[in-house]
């Protein structure tokens, strides 16, 4: 009953909580024909063309390493066949006869972007580069990019295999969040028998925080990237196409990007004391659950804390002490619960020797 009067009397606390203004103004333009920059939860914070359907060259071999993760082991032996070696374009050059793993293949796939290694993966897995191209487009589907469609396993130019900016970073996002994927995305050199290959993405070394990519590359495609960035635990992915100056845009692109927007926990540092009655304690300590929120830097933030003006002891840590609304412009945006941060048994108050205060 005590307990019910004393949630009933709430006080309400309001803080301002605003961040330091963005050191960029505008995004900056890209010589790309289509181009997004999408934020690892979902939100887009730049685009360009993002839904026009698009040739995309080698950035196919970021959904050929999905379907192969997730239908083969890393360590699955493949006897490699003579038609692989007889595949254009980039290659990494196997040797017909002779059997690799899935994770070496991965590997030539990823840093050589080899069209040698995606056939090979196809013909293992699927049969045919057919049947496998239908595997491609299930898992487009489960994904909802329902602007791409996949004919091929290595990307090279043909009829009715495309996609876009925005459906890529939705890919390479869901790609990135697989540890296996991440792993051979952001290798920069990597040795596969007696051959070395390099990283064709060179946003690796000249791009802080970039973790991974894939680069694309055909005379009617233009050149394809995609990549990931993390800074300070906010993470972007950014996709250009037909981009003759994709490694300069990309950059640039991601550091307006991180200047401009962060992940930010809203309710560090924020505390209370309540006042208890009948407890072992004075007071007790509440604090509100963790809340990250991707945010303009800019944004100036309002919280409003409602909690109890006092509390009736036993109370137990965790328990619910109230709530934590952030507002911004006036409007709820989230909540989290507040929580008591210890626990208060029911008796008297121990006072030290002089501080009775009558």
């Amino acid at each position: 009953m005590w307990k019910r009067i004393a949630a009933a009397l709430l006080a309400v606390t309001l803080l301002t909580v605003v961040s330091p203004a963005a050191s960029a103004e505008d995004a900056p333009g890209v010589s790309a024909a289509s181009a997004i920059v999408m934020h690892s939860g979902g939100e887009v914070v730049y685009e360009k063309n993002a839904d026009e359907k698009s040739l995309i060259a080698s950035t196919t071999k970021i959904m050929t390493a999905l379907v192969a993760l997730e239908n083969a082991g890393l360590e699955e032996k493949v006897l490699i066949p003579e038609e692989c070696a007889l595949v254009e374009g980039s290659s990494m050059y196997l040797r017909p006869g002779e059997q690799y793993s899935v994770r070496d293949l991965l590997t030539g796939l990823m840093l050589a972007s080899g069209n040698d290694a995606a056939t090979a993966l196809a013909l293992h897995i699927a049969g045919s580069e057919e049947a496998f191209a239908a595997l491609m487009n299930q898992k487009a589907e489960e994904l909802g990019l329902s602007a791409s469609h996949f004919v091929n396993p290595h990307g090279l130019n043909a009829e009715g295999h495309y996609s876009t900016a925005r459906d890529l970073a939705r890919l390479m996002d869901v790609c990135m969040r697989d540890e296996r994927f991440a792993a051979l995305a952001g290798m920069e050199s990597a040795t596969v028998r007696d051959q070395t290959y390099v990283n064709h993405n060179r946003l690796l070394s000249l791009c802080p925080g970039c973790i991974g990519g894939k680069t694309g590359y055909t005379m009617l495609a233009g050149r394809c990237l995609v990549s990931c960035c993390e800074r300070e635990g906010t993470r972007f992915i950014c996709v250009t196409l037909s981009d003759p100056d994709d490694w300069d845009d990309h950059m640039a692109l991601y550091d307006w990007a991180f200047s401009t927007y962060s992940d930010r926990e809203v309710t560090e540092g924020v505390r209370c004391q309540i006042p208890v009655v009948s407890g072992t304690a004075r007071t007790v300590e509440a604090r509100p659950e963790p809340l990250t929120l991707f945010l303009p830097r800019a944004a100036e933030l309002r919280l409003e804390i409602e909690r109890s003006f006092f509390v009736f002891a036993p109370i137990e840590e965790g328990e619910r002490a109230g709530s934590v609304r952030v507002l911004r412009d006036g409007e709820l945006i989230a909540e989290t619960e507040l929580q008591y941060a210890g626990s208060v048994a029911s008796g008297i108050p121990t006072l030290e020797y002089g501080a009775f205060d009558p």
